[in-house]
Order: structure tokens, then sequence, then C-alpha cells
């Protein structure tokens, strides 16, 4: 349902040991919001709730929320090393319309809640 690439793990593992709370996992989910109706949601949580589905990936715990399931299925998160810096990628097969900043997007059966772009 969602591929994590060996870097983008890494580096999420990286991150999630720096957190030094042994019961953290990463949270990915999508809200209304953004310029194209849905905003992507990428952090680290401790608790899960009924409406929570619990994924394996590289060995960690991914949760994703039942609402936001059919908005993810087929997402790729990859992380792209530029320069001085790095940061993660997102690839949805369900996006028809993304926005130019590459955290928001539309899919065929739903717009979500557009919103203004903050530059």
């Amino acid at each position: 349902m969602i591929t994590i690439s060996d870097l983008a793990a890494q580096k999420i593992k990286e991150m999630l040991e720096q957190e030094e709370n042994p019961n953290m996992f990463l949270r990915l989910g999508v809200r209304p919001g953004g310029c194209s109706g849905f905003s992507y949601g990428m952090g680290f949580d401790d608790e899960e709730t009924s409406e929570d589905v619990h994924l394996e990936s590289h060995g960690m715990k991914v949760v994703v929320d039942k609402e936001s399931i059919p908005h993810l299925a087929g997402l790729e998160i990859d992380y792209k090393e530029s320069g001085m810096s790095g940061g993660f990628t997102i690839e949805n097969p369900n996006a028809v319309a993304t926005c130019g900043c590459g955290s928001s997007f539309r899919t065929a059966v739903a717009a979500g809640k557009a919103e203004k772009c903050d530059d």
C-alpha cells in the first residue's frame, strides 16, 4: 500500500532515534486544505486510536488513519539529497493535480478543501 525507500527509511529511523521515546512511530495522513484541496501529514506519534491502521515498513511501525487510506494507496516516500540539504519527496498515484509547493493534491474522486497557498 505505502512504499518507503531505503534512504527515506534510514532518515526516518535516525529521526525516530532522536525522539528518545521507544513508543514513537511514523504517522501518515491526509487532511483537507492546501492549495489543491488536500495536504499530507507526516510526523511522529506515540498514540493509536481505533480509527488507525497499523503497517510495517523496514522494521518501522507506520500508522495511517482509515479516512486517509484511499488517498494514500500506492504512495511512495523517498528522500532526495540536494546540494547541502535534502528532504522527503512524495509520489502519489492518486493525485490528479498538485500544487507547486508539492505538499497538497487533489484526487479524481475527491477535491478536498482548497485554500490559498502560503508564500
